[in-house]
């Protein structure tokens, strides 16, 4: 089941956001630092397809499978508003 990697990624993310935190009060090194930020990107980036992939295959789906056309916009701008704040 795909919620229960993208679980385990927010929990290392959130592991190590708390090593990022103590590593900086403690002033560690810039780039150590750095490379710890870029894996927790990374973690949330996986996380955050794992679940566009979940929605797309489920949620998605069945709003296109209706004849609902309210339902069918709604899910279209939902997709596109989530899509949008990725790209910022």
């Amino acid at each position: 089941m795909k919620r229960d990697k993208v679980l385990v990624n927010f929990k290392k993310a959130g592991s190590l956001l708390d090593r990022i935190i103590k590593m900086t009060e403690e002033g560690e090194y810039c780039v150590d630092i750095m490379q710890q930020n870029l894996a927790v990107i990374g973690l949330l980036r996986s996380a955050h397809q794992n679940l566009m992939e979940g929605h797309l295959n489920s949620c998605f789906i069945d709003a296109m499978e209706s004849q609902s056309k309210a339902k069918k916009q709604k899910m279209v701008d939902e997709i596109l508003t989530v899509t949008k704040l990725y790209n910022k």
